[in-house]
């Protein structure tokens, strides 16, 4: 595992930022953040608490507004419309979801593969049950989402991301109030995702049960991307101003204005 940039050309760079800023309320959030990530590659954006992760990854997804550049597979982020080669994993609280089943859940994630008011076809259905299957919940199909525990809802949202066949999994903060049985099944769906060569995102806070899996790590402090061998751990802020030195805790904008719709507004 190393840390920085890795060396790409056009042809293998998945996603590109370059000099990406976010403000929300007045505060900055992520400040300059320029990154590379190949074809292939498994990633991890850590950083502590506050430092911008979860709203650069969502920059990155077009879920929030930016200032710099932003390219995914190689087409500027605002011209971007192949979101079926996303797989996007939002953290658990942020998800609007009432009365959809698990099932339907992880039925939205086909939804960029049909036009609207057609009905699933084999594929999607088959699609949706390996999905299901993949993450041990095939038997938790018909359950309400909102009634699994927090494991199980975290299995259900990579079900959902597995059943778009995504080229790029971005998955923020999956490992966050899952124990460690899900832990350890979710390590084995991100090896078999490695294994066929799909690029993986994470953030993360820990490395955890993904080590072994990860080929480079961005650090985040202060909104900005550290250089090579910088330890976010060794540079914990707990005063109470903590808020005003580093522009917020990520979750202050989970409402925040999105892009284009994550197939989770669901209720």
């Amino acid at each position: 595992m190393t840390t920085g940039s890795p060396s790409t050309t056009s042809g293998d760079s998945v996603v590109r930022a370059a000099s990406v800023d976010v403000t929300l309320n007045g505060i900055p959030i992520v400040r300059g953040a320029t990154l590379d990530i190949a074809k292939g590659e498994v990633v991890a954006i850590l950083g502590n608490n506050g430092s911008g992760k979860t709203t650069l990854m969502r920059a990155l997804m077009g879920l929030i507004p930016h200032h710099g550049e932003i390219e995914v597979f190689g087409t500027p982020l605002a011209r971007f419309r192949d979101w079926v080669r996303i797989g996007y994993v939002p953290q658990r609280g942020s998800i609007l979801v009432q009365q959809a089943t698990a099932r339907e859940v992880v039925a939205s994630g086909r939804l960029g593969h049909r036009r609207f008011f057609l009905p699933e076809s084999a594929a999607d259905r088959r699609a949706i049950a390996d999905a299901l299957a993949e993450v041990g919940l095939a038997d938790k199909a018909t359950y309400p989402f909102v009634r699994l525990s927090g494991g199980q809802q975290q299995r259900i949202l990579i079900a959902r991301a597995l059943a778009t066949g995504a080229d790029l999994m971005a998955w923020d903060e999956p490992l966050a109030g899952v124990d460690h049985k899900t832990q350890e099944l979710l390590a084995g769906v991100a090896t078999r995702l490695k294994s066929k060569g799909t690029t993986i995102v994470m953030v993360l806070h820990e490395l955890g049960c993904f080590r072994n899996l990860i080929d480079r790590t961005i650090v985040l402090a202060d909104g900005r991307v550290m250089p090579p061998g910088y330890n976010h751990h060794d540079h914990e802020h707990p005063h109470a101003g903590h808020r005003d030195v580093h522009g917020g805790h990520e979750v202050d904008e989970t409402e925040r204005p999105r892009t284009h719709r994550t197939g989770l507004e669901v209720g």
